[in-house]
C-alpha cells in the first residue's frame, strides 16, 4: 500500500486531535507528498508545528466557504504540481443552536451554512480537482452515522451528511469516467476536540469500546490507515461507497 509518487490535498487539520491529522500522518508514512491548508489565523499556531512534521511543500490558508482561497490552492498546485493523486475533505461546521435543537425548529440560515460547508464544498473541490487528476484519483469525505440513522444531538449534521454521502454517489458516477474514485467514510465515536462538545461524549466512547464487535477503542490512525488504503492503488476498484470505521458498532 505505498503512496510513493503520489500527491494529496488534505483539507480539515486544525489541531493534533483532528482526523485529517491522522490521515495525513498515514498518508505520508505511506510516501506521499502534501499539499496542507488551515482555516483561519487562529487556527495557524496550532497546526504550523504539524505541517513542519509533514514537510509538506504547500500550505495555504482555506475558508471553505471563500471561493477565492480554494480556487489559490488549486491554482498554487497546477503550478508547482501540474496534477493531483487525491483530495481529502474533512470540514464540517453547523451553528450549536441549528446542531443540538430539533431539525424542524433549524433555521434556514444554519442548515444552509452547514450544507455550504460540510457538503457543497466537497464538490466543489471535486470540480477544482477533475482537470488535475490526470490519471485518475481518489476524492474521500468524512460523513458519520448520524446521516442514516437518528443520532441525538447531532441535528442537522444528519441531513447534511445524507446530502454528502448521496452527493458521493453521483460524484462516482460522474467522475468515475476519468478513473477518479470518490468515497465517504464514516469513523465512528473519536476523542477529537470538535466531537468532545458533544453531550455525554464519554459515555459514547465507553458504549462503543463496550459494545462494538471489535471492542476496540477508535482513534484517528484507525481512519488515517483506511484513507491512505482508499488513496493507493490497491483500491482502484473502490468507489460510490460510505465505508465504516467503527470497529463493527453501525452494525448495532
Amino acid at each position: 500500500m505505498t503512496l510513493r509518487h503520489k500527491r494529496g490535498l488534505v483539507v480539515g487539520i486544525a489541531n493534533e486531535q483532528s482526523i485529517a491529522w491522522g490521515c495525513a500522518r498515514a498518508f505520508c508514512r505511506a510516501g506521499a507528498t502534501l499539499a496542507v491548508t488551515w482555516q483561519s489565523d487562529k487556527t495557524l499556531p496550532h497546526v504550523e508545528p504539524l505541517f513542519a512534521q509533514l514537510d509538506a511543500p504547500i500550505r495555504m490558508p482555506l475558508d471553505v466557504g471563500r471561493p477565492d482561497q480554494m480556487a489559490a490552492v488549486f491554482d498554487a498546485i497546477a503550478v508547482q504540481w501540474g496534477a493531483i493523486d487525491f483530495v481529502l475533505h474533512s470540514v464540517a461546521y453547523a451553528p450549536k443552536a441549528d446542531l443540538q435543537g430539533r431539525v424542524v425548529d433549524s433555521s434556514p440560515e444554519g442548515f444552509s451554512l452547514a450544507m455550504d460547508t460540510s457538503c457543497h464544498s466537497f464538490i466543489r473541490m471535486a470540480r477544482l480537482a477533475e482537470p488535475l487528476m490526470t490519471r485518475g484519483g481518489s476524492l474521500m469525505a468524512m460523513s458519520y452515522l448520524g446521516a442514516e440513522q437518528v443520532v441525538a444531538n447531532y441535528g442537522v449534521m444528519g441531513p447534511v451528511k445524507a446530502a454528502l454521502e448521496a452527493s458521493v454517489r453521483y460524484l462516482a458516477v460522474e467522475l468515475g469516467g476519468a478513473g477518479i474514485r470518490v468515497n465517504a467514510i464514516s469513523p465512528g465515536v473519536l476523542p477529537t476536540r470538535a466531537a468532545s462538545g458533544l453531550p455525554n461524549f464519554g459515555r459514547l466512547l465507553d458504549d462503543t469500546a463496550r459494545r462494538a464487535p471489535l471492542h476496540h477503542a477508535l482513534d484517528i490512525d484507525d481512519v488515517g490507515a483506511f484513507c491512505a488504503f482508499l488513496a493507493s492503488d490497491g483500491a482502484r476498484a473502490i468507489t460510490g461507497g460510505t465505508h465504516y470505521i467503527d470497529a463493527g458498532m453501525h452494525m448495532l
